[in-house]
């Protein structure tokens, strides 16, 4: 479902009670690939593909690591927060005498939309974040190329 308007609009993206009962659903607004999430009712939406190597976000795993729910990419199991966009690592605490493995921020990764509600349905607005943002990349002509060479490798080396 191809959503086109004036830049800074909302855009409908489906009835409430279908994406909550979906939980994931696929959508293109402006030429971007967003995934809208419902999950423990709320509503998210983010940059579908992941800002590492382009992994289908669709298919990831939802834990709630450090305080925050994320994501996990399928593909090579990177962390993203729902809210937020922000990559997770786990690390040691250099400045921890003893070192202590902790939950770290690698800042915003991932672009990340406004979800609202109006009467049932459901609307995103999607970020105008002037910065670039890693996820951009798979949403630009090169990063579509390269997601779709990687895919054909995939493909072909499963069967």
């Amino acid at each position: 479902m191809e959503q086109k308007g004036p830049p800074g609009e909302l855009y409908f993206v489906g009835k409430k009670e279908e994406l909550m009962e979906a939980k994931r659903t696929f959508r293109t607004v402006e030429d971007r690939d967003i995934l809208i999430i419902y999950h423990q009712e709320g509503f998210y939406a983010m940059d579908s593909y992941c800002h590492h190597a382009g992994g289908m976000l669709q298919n990831g795993d939802i834990e709630e690591i450090d305080g925050k729910l994320c994501i996990i990419c399928p593909k090579h199991k990177y962390k993203i927060s729902l809210a937020k966009g922000e990559g997770l690592y786990k690390g040691n605490d250099p400045t921890q005498k003893t070192p202590r493995t902790k939950w770290f921020s690698k800042g915003v990764k991932q672009r990340v939309h406004t979800v609202t509600e109006t009467n049932g349905d459901i609307y995103v607005k999607l970020s105008r974040e002037p910065a670039w943002i890693d996820s951009d990349y798979f949403q630009g002509e090169k990063g579509k190329v390269e997601r779709a060479r990687a895919e054909a490798l995939e493909t072909m080396a499963s069967t």
